[in-house]
């Protein structure tokens, strides 16, 4: 009877080890798999992404530079202004 325990203990364990390389094996199978696809499913949208940003990017230099020459309109406007308000105050005296 001790004989045929531990030929059952040997065949258990050996199934258990088995059975957790197989595992191990196929998530190793899996991940690659995953990675793989969703590689090439996303790799022409980040591409997309990547050159929207560029576009944008230069939008965004352009309307800087346009923030940048309508303040400097504004700041000759604001000059026009108040030179046109000493005159009218020198007119008034």
């Amino acid at each position: 009877m001790n004989i045929l325990s531990i030929l059952f203990v040997q065949s258990f364990t050996g199934s258990v080890i088995i059975i957790v390389l197989l595992l191990a094996v196929t998530a190793v199978i899996g991940f690659f798999t995953a990675w793989f696809y969703s590689k090439s499913i996303y790799t022409p949208i980040v591409k997309n992404l990547e050159d929207e940003n560029v576009v944008l990017n230069t939008e965004i230099s352009g309307l800087k530079n346009d923030a940048v020459n309508l303040n400097s309109t504004i700041d000759k406007l604001n000059d026009k202004i108040s030179n046109l308000e000493k005159d009218i105050a020198k007119k008034e005296n």
